[in-house]
């Protein structure tokens, strides 16, 4: 068995050499890639223009290809532009050589301000860069770059691609490349030395060009001249401090109150440092030739005073601290803290002994005595008192979170009629400092759901933020709040409107914590009415809702308010907030008429006119028009009605919840319309007291007159008389209408049931302010401090005129009005708002930076001011700036000074720098040999020193095709680069 194993053992190795190697493979995916790109022939693009590397757009297209398990991107970068014609396109002859190779004597785009850096070094308009995919991967062996290099050639040779082709190595911060061009009979390799040290014989102009004309390797005699473009960058940082002049804020005087309130309700505007941390003078000639200039280790023809071209950059500081952006930023972080306000300040501090029994007696006083409900009267300053006193003994006086005076000026800002000895009286308590009611900047409340710019909450909002930002943190914060909320419940019992508050219901434009303080306004307003009202007329043991001036609101809901109700059954939804859970409560609505007559009770259920006819008519505002009475001719007078509940957007939110859960069935939609027509159901009564012997038409007319039809008709005798009748919608069986009149008695407003319990409702409010935690807090303000920044923001830039910062500033509101518009907008939205109003501000400060560097506001002839102010504009809106007249222009003058300025500061003693004779003097006095030595102390040492070579020689042999070759080169203090685009004519080699 054993030997009849052993033939089959002995099976021949076979090798299969048409199977594809990892390499082969590697070079077809470089090939698929290109093929999908369509960069395969020859495409002659535009000459390029002046400046489009910069101003032009870039795009880039990437894909992942693999050698073996080790992965590469491949990425196509190119500017983008027109096509040319396709007739041209058939024009182009076989043997041209490819645009890149072309594209590297172009001299319109040397030393573009923002571009790749191949771009930079070899002015290419398209390239594709074959990297390792991974960052920290690198192609470090030489045998390595060789095999890529390889597989790049082939690729391009098997394609018949023209675009250059770059193989990165090395480690990426190094930014090596190597590369290939091909096309028909021509080939141009793109190389690269990167060295740390520079060698001292490639310091200077001539040295490079001995290694540029080795390189070439050109026998031609004499050699073709060679083309020079030189750029020398001078940097200044020494900027002098005076040249800064935003000023800190003074911390003392706000605290000393030296300022005065009002300080209180602006914001800090402006960087701590000086935004711009350095200015770059780039020096350039662009056109020189071989021979023309001598720069060698001796001597230097390259003044920079002298250059035809001369370009600014500034180099902006990194973050730097902007006043309004913190204090906008620390407000924001509030909103994740979870404490309460008691945590913070420790419960113990606004706690008195014994309070626990007062409070217990309270609530028993609440259940036992007749509304309105009396509550115990505390004064704040009995309370502020107690909790100093609290304060003291627990932590010491001085550790109390707010300063006396701080706590005292906040006060007197949010609260100006303190400053009184009696609180006012009026509904609406607004400063007149404030922008135009109409103003774009006024109405932008509506868009952010903040609060007007005039109000209590808007200035709140700011106090709170220079509290945190000043005056203890979260702790002053809590502190702040607790007095705010003492206060408001103080208002509430002594009847004193709360100022800075628009009179009416509660806008629902604005943020919740407005409309709460609103509806507090709305109950201290009709509690006081009640109370006058009783003062007035103490016979009347019923609540008097009403002053002569609430009764208006009965002309408000008249045909011109009311007529458009056009909603299912009760249509007027008004009066959730007279309702409890239970069903008969509708009904007690009834129980305050003992006082009328037993007629006066009958005579509504069955509507009978001539028993309504003999009561008394009460509660009449005044006559409406023409109108009379349908059955008994006598006038129709509107009557003063109750006005609706006002409503906060949480509570309209909760009555919807409960309308909603009343489901479709019958019962519920019954239900649903009983509950929502407790105030038409207040009205019709009103209405009935005021108009003896009425029917259900009279109201509709006055109600609802689109639901009263009239039609012209020809009676009997002929004439055309007005017959009118009741809409089909109210004539149907069960309507709510009818159900509501038939309940109704005549009764006027002042004894009916409150529709609105002012009491119940601004308990509510003052327990909601109570217990919101400061994350609540800011949460619900910093609309409005979003708000007041942008309005900052927008006064800043108005003073400065710069237009982009005008679009900026409508993109943020744009931004912020989608955002804040929504409840609870995600943190990150937020955070991108705030980031952009600090960018804002940092462009508004290095403005104000360069102005005062550039002394714009010194230039006594007006054409210099606007030359200057469109310079510094432009310095930061784009990336380098062209100095019009060089050195010899205005700006280019005032760049020197500053640079001589700065010499003379770090070359020499204060006192030798007075002591030196103006440059104007030096110029005269010094033959001109001598003077470029002189100048050369006007400028730092270089830092860095650009220069492109270019040349169009035969290569590899005297009679081969002329080709483009281009060498650059950089050196900086510490890094020295060349890279060189040397072309071959492949014809024959």
């Amino acid at each position: 068995m054993a030997a009849d194993s052993e033939p089959e053992s002995e099976v021949f190795e076979i090798t299969d050499f048409t199977t594809a190697s990892e390499w082969e493979r590697f070079i077809s995916k470089i090939e698929e890639v290109l093929n999908d790109w369509k960069l395969i022939g020859n495409s002659l693009g535009k000459p390029l223009e002046k400046g489009i590397f910069t101003s032009g757009t870039w795009e880039e297209k990437s894909d992942e290809i693999s050698f073996a398990d080790f992965k590469f991107s491949i990425t196509h970068h190119y500017l983008v532009q027109e096509s040319p014609d396709k007739e041209g396109k058939d024009e182009v002859l076989e043997d041209v050589i490819p645009q890149s190779v072309q594209d590297l004597l172009c001299m319109n785009n040397d030393f573009p301000p923002r571009a790749h850096c191949l771009v930079r070094w070899y002015g290419l308009r398209e390239f594709v860069v074959i990297a390792p995919a991974a960052n920290n991967d690198a192609v470090l062996s030489e045998s390595k770059c060789n095999l890529l290099l390889s597989s790049v050639s082939v690729a391009l040779g098997n394609t018949g691609c023209q675009v250059p082709l770059f193989v990165q190595i090395h480690h990426k911060w190094r930014r090596m490349y190597v590369g290939e061009c091909q096309g028909p009979g021509v080939r141009t390799d793109f190389e690269m030395v990167h060295l740390r040290k520079v060698p001292n014989q490639y310091t200077h102009l001539s040295g490079l060009l001995d290694i540029f004309k080795s390189k070439i390797g050109c026998t031609l005699t004499p050699l073709p001249p060679v083309s020079i473009a030189i750029r020398f960058t001078y940097v200044l940082q020494d900027w002098q401090q005076y040249f800064w002049p935003q000023q800190p804020p003074d911390i003392d005087a706000l605290v000393g109150g030296e300022v005065g309130g009002l300080e209180f309700g602006k914001l800090p505007f402006g960087a701590c440092e000086d935004p711009i941390s350095e200015l770059h003078l780039a020096t350039t000639w662009p056109h020189l030739t071989e021979g023309i200039i001598v720069d060698n280790d001796v001597y230097s023809d390259l003044d920079p005073v002298q250059a035809p071209h001369w370009s600014v950059r500034v180099r902006k500081a990194d973050n730097p601290q902007c006043l309004l952006g913190d204090f906008v930023t620390e407000f924001f972080k509030i909103c994740r803290r979870k404490e309460s306000t008691d945590e913070i300040l420790g419960r113990s501090t606004f706690e008195e002994e014994g309070r626990e029994v007062a409070d217990i007696t309270h609530a028993l006083s609440k259940l036992t005595e007749p509304a309105p409900v009396p509550i115990h009267k505390l004064s704040v300053s009995n309370m502020v008192h107690t909790a100093k006193k609290k304060i003291r003994k627990q932590r010491g006086a001085e550790e109390s979170p707010l300063n006396n005076d701080v706590l005292n000026t906040i006060l007197l800002f949010l609260f100006p009629d303190a400053a009184s000895e009696k609180p006012l009286d009026g509904t609406s308590s607004t400063d007149n400092s404030n922008p135009p009611l109409e103003s774009e900047e006024y109405n932008l409340y509506n868009q952010f759901k903040s609060a007007p710019s005039d109000s209590l909450t808007y200035k709140l909002a700011l106090c709170l933020c220079m509290v945190n930002f000043y005056h203890g943190g979260l702790k002053g914060v809590a502190h702040l709040w607790q007095e705010f909320v003492l206060e408001m419940r103080f208002r509430w019992e002594n009847n004193f409107l709360i100022p800075g508050l628009a009179s009416g219901p509660p806008d629902l434009r604005c943020c919740l914590l407005h409309q709460k303080l609103q509806m507090l306004n709305c109950c201290i307003e009709r509690k006081k009415a009640r109370d006058e009202g009783r003062k007035t007329n103490p016979s009347d043991n019923v609540t008097n809702t009403y002053s002569g001036d609430a009764g208006k609101s009965g002309d408000q809901l008249g045909p011109d308010n009311l007529k458009d109700m056009d909603k299912e059954k009760g249509e007027v939804g008004k009066s959730w907030d007279s309702w409890s859970d239970s069903e008969e409560e509708f009904f007690e609505c009834l129980s305050d008429t003992e006082e009328l007559k037993g007629n006066g009770q009958e005579s509504g259920k069955k509507g009978g006119p001539k028993e309504m006819a003999s009561l008394k008519p009460e509660g009449r505002l005044h006559q409406h028009g023409k109108l009379t009475l349908l059955h008994n001719g006598e006038p129709l007078y509107i009557p003063v009605t109750q006005e609706p509940a006002p409503m906060t957007e949480d509570l309209l939110e909760e009555q919807s919840e409960v309308l909603a859960k009343l489901g479709t069935s019958a019962e519920g939609a019954h239900l649903r319309a009983r509950m929502q027509s407790a105030c038409l159901l207040s009205d019709m009564e009103s209405f009935k007291a005021a108009n003896p012997g009425c029917f259900l038409e009279d109201f509709v007319r006055w109600y609802s007159p689109r639901d009263y039809i009239e039609e012209e008709v020809i009676d009997e005798k002929g004439n055309m008389v007005l017959k009118g009748e009741l809409s089909a919608r109210m004539k149907i069986p069960s309507n709510m209408w009818v159900e509501a009149w038939e309940t109704a008695k005549p009764i006027p407003a002042r004894r009916q049931r409150r529709l609105f319990d002012d009491t119940r409702e601004a308990e509510k409010v003052l327990h909601y302010l109570a217990v919101q935690k400061p994350a609540d807090l800011a949460r619900h303000l910093l609309p409005c401090v979003i708000h007041a920044a942008i309005l900052k923001v927008k006064e800043e830039e108005s003073l400065e005129n710069i237009s982009s910062v005008k679009k900026i500033i409508k993109q943020i509101i744009s931004h912020s009005s989608k955002v804040l518009h929504f409840p609870n907008p995600e943190d990150k939205k937020l955070e991108e708002i705030i980031h952009q109003i600090t960018n804002v501000e940092a462009i508004i400060a290095r403005a104000r930076s360069l102005k005062a560097k550039f002394g714009t506001e010194k230039c006594e002839q007006e054409e210099e001011k606007e030359d200057l102010e469109r310079f510094v504009s432009c310095l930061l809106e784009q990336p380098e700036v062209l100095v019009v007249g060089a050195g010899r222009g205005h700006a280019g003058r005032i760049i020197h000074k500053l640079f001589v300025n700065a010499q003379r500061l770090t070359e020499s003693s204060d006192e030798a720098a007075a002591m030196a004779p103006p440059e104007e003097d030096l110029k005269r006095m010094v033959p001109p040999e001598e003077r470029r030595q002189n100048l050369a102390a006007d400028f730092p040492p270089t830092a860095g020193r650009e220069l492109i070579l270019r040349t169009t020689v035969p290569r590899p042999a005297p009679y081969s095709r002329a080709l483009p070759q281009r060498m650059y080169s950089v050196l900086t203090k510490e890094d020295f680069r060349l890279a060189g685009a040397f072309s071959s004519d492949t014809s024959f080699f």
